[in-house]
């Protein structure tokens, strides 16, 4: 079933996908600013994974960078460019867009060229959750022998502007287009990795753009601080952990990742664009792909790590993995080991 999406889920997306984001994902105001611009080009559709055959290629379109950057750009032009080289690339074979992961704004990767090339959006995500490394979000392909990614990726204006295809081992093109990510003053977009619906539903997060939207109403629903952030709880089943001011915040930009850390209270948490771990007392309690996710208490709004601030009062959570519409990559030890290299944590 195609479902035609209305404004009104568009935010509920951007709330949902920023809390799913974990700390990473985008910015919450850029998602919503976002949204204005999708809603006044058009209506973006979403397709249930379940109406496409098991042969039937879609790509996914993601923006790679890093959240606290101020001088990233993409255009709508861009964004189509990425897309079109690559249904060209896969001889006009594709049925649809899917996204990257959930996130303030990579939940709605993709709507606007739903409604610029009016291309369906399908309902299943590479992953449920927000997460730091591009091949986090591409599917396990890197374990298929003789795979080759193809990447198409465009972004930065003026002197920063880029665009470029690169084709080869998964890992070097993810990395290949970071790379390119900085060198546009930030961010790129992105049109990757064509795969099949079958390989999509053993692999990816079906329903997880659904999911995102009916987290973002419960949340909304709530008419006070407290109650938004039970609401959040008891569809998640997650944990309130601590509230408190935040203290020793430190980020520092590190190949096109946000990298740093914070203390509320007497627990210390760690990120690489999401949190990464939750401890106390030395001990880690929750680590990552367990969800753990800052609000701002005073506003009561999601906030990602790149825009905490010292002193700030906030809420943290943390939900088990278990409860999480998660892709087959977050069970991959092996794509954690970078993860460690940069906290310096043993995950």
């Amino acid at each position: 079933m195609v479902k035609v999406l209305s404004y009104e889920d568009g935010i509920a997306a951007v709330y949902g996908g920023a809390i799913l984001g974990g700390g990473g994902g985008g910015l919450l105001e850029e998602g919503l600013k976002l949204v204005d611009e999708i809603f006044a080009a058009g209506v973006p559709q979403l397709l249930d994974i379940e109406e496409l055959n098991h042969e039937d290629l879609v790509a996914c379109v993601a923006m790679v960078g890093a959240p606290s950057e101020a001088n990233q750009y993409i255009s709508n032009e861009q964004l189509c460019w990425s897309y079109r080289n690559m249904n060209a690339y896969t001889d006009n074979r594709l049925k649809g867009i899917i996204t990257n992961e959930n996130g303030a704004i990579t939940t709605i990767n993709g709507w606007l060229q739903s409604v610029l090339l009016n291309v369906p959006v399908v309902d299943a995500p590479c992953n449920g959750r927000a997460h730091p490394t591009g091949i986090m979000g591409s599917l396990n392909l890197h374990e298929l022998k003789d795979y080759k990614s193809a990447q198409f990726y465009a972004g930065g204006k003026n002197d920063f502007a880029i665009c470029g295809f690169v084709e080869g081992d998964l890992q070097n093109t993810a990395k290949t287009a970071r790379n390119a990510s900085i060198l546009a003053g930030g961010l790129v977009g992105v049109t990757r990795n064509p795969v099949t619906i079958g390989y999509l539903k053993e692999h990816g997060a079906p329903n997880a753009i659904s999911e995102a939207i009916e987290l973002g109403y419960c949340f909304q629903n709530g008419q006070t601080s407290e109650e938004k952030l039970e609401n959040v709880m008891r569809q998640l089943n997650g944990i309130h952990i601590v509230s408190g001011l935040v203290t020793d915040y430190k980020l520092i930009k590190e190949n096109g990742f946000d990298v740093g850390k914070l203390t509320v209270e007497d627990f210390h948490l760690t990120f690489w664009n999401e949190y990464m771990t939750l401890s106390k007392e030395g001990n880690i309690q929750s680590k990552f792909p367990d969800l753990i996710m800052t609000f701002d208490v005073d506003k009561m709004i999601p906030v990602p790590s790149a825009s905490i601030k010292e002193g700030m009062r906030v809420a943290v959570i943390q939900v088990d993995q278990r409860n999480l519409n998660l892709s087959t990559t977050m069970k991959n030890k092996a794509l954690l080991q970078e993860v460690e290299e940069v906290i310096g944590t043993v995950l």
